[in-house]
């Protein structure tokens, strides 16, 4: 029995020791890519280069938060990239078309991103429906729904205020606005997995489903409310889309989903769910936004990069499914 209890123990201890190992290998690996870079071309360290990297890196990082949620509790949202089209083809539209103030029409867009959301979750809570297909046939009726509205063109005309959400300087500092967005979503996303009850049952869901549902937590309930909050996160993604690029492109979020999956799963959750952080998830977004910009600067092809990314979301998931079965040994 002693000896039972003393493997045990070892057993917990490497555990502990290899989930330490993985969340400090993220961060070595950031350093690294940066240092290699930095190195392979000169302007790389530029300020608007850097700056590029912080721009582009921010959309990702908002989505990323509502997609870590959801994959805490063993799902996946492929709707996220036509849910950032749709918002921002939606917000345009209530401006431009239709002459909304811009708050509301801002409200009204991260509302119906929420709802859309919403609906994900009911589908593959209440009805069952497997994640991947739920979020899937939702990618595909959204991006219809926006092509519907913009008539497949792009529409733009914003007023200047506007701007500032996706290209100003906040309190005219040199950190741009929609970096300072990111950092709140960040925040807000560590409060609810650290801090909030919440965040206690999505870890819950992920690691054992059966035993969450024994112990009292309102399984369809949460998982609802994780769908919803990635909605969310993805609607103010494509407001801050918008915002930066001046113009609502009905394609424009189109395989964002992927790149927002990779940033997640690079960042150490565990893509069968019960395990990871938001910390790591921000060093897996700016590992995919270095290596996406490093790769730019020194002349490699798109088709090349695209095939790059492919690799590191396989070899995220497969060092993700060799730490779990070396845990069942």
């Amino acid at each position: 029995m002693q000896t039972q209890t003393k493997q045990d123990g070892s057993n917990n201890l490497g555990y502990m020791i290899q989930y330490q190992i993985k969340d400090k290998a993220i961060w070595i690996v950031f350093l690294i890519l940066f240092i290699v870079f930095a190195i392979a071309h000169p302007r790389f360290l530029h300020y608007n280069n850097l700056l590029t990297i912080l721009l582009q890196v921010s959309m990702f990082g908002i989505a990323a938060v509502g997609m870590t949620f959801i994959i805490l509790t063993s799902g996946i949202d492929l709707s996220v990239g036509s849910i950032i089209s749709f918002v921002g083809v939606a917000c345009a539209f209530l401006m431009v078309n239709l002459g909304v103030n811009m708050w509301l029409a801002i409200i009204i867009s991260l509302g119906l991103s929420t709802i859309i959301g919403l609906l994900n979750g009911a589908m593959v809570a209440f009805i069952g429906i497997p994640a991947i297909i739920a979020t899937f046939a939702m990618q595909t009726v959204i991006q219809g729904v926006a092509l519907r509205i913009s008539g497949g063109r792009p529409i733009f005309g914003f007023d200047d205020t506007f701007r500032v959400i996706g290209q100003g300087m906040f309190l005219n500092t040199p950190v741009p606005v929609p970096v300072i967005i990111m950092i709140v979503c960040f925040a807000i996303g560590s409060f609810i997995l650290n801090k909030s009850y919440f965040g206690r049952y999505f870890y819950a869901i992920g690691g054992n489903e059966e035993a969450s549902l024994l112990s009292g937590i309102r399984i369809k309930r949460i998982k609802c409310l994780v769908y919803a909050l990635s909605g969310f996160f993805a609607g103010l993604a494509g407001i801050v889309l918008l915002s930066r690029t001046n113009s609502a492109q009905p394609t424009a979020g189109s395989g964002w989903e992927f790149d927002v999956i990779t940033c997640v799963v690079l960042g150490g959750v565990s893509i069968t769910g019960g395990y990871g952080k938001i910390s790591n998830v921000i060093a897996g977004v700016f590992i995919i936004g270095i290596l996406t910009n490093g790769m730019i600067l020194l002349g490699i092809s798109a088709f090349d990069q695209m095939i790059v990314r492919g690799v590191v979301l396989a070899a995220a998931v497969g060092f993700d499914c060799v730490q779990k079965k070396r845990q069942l040994v």
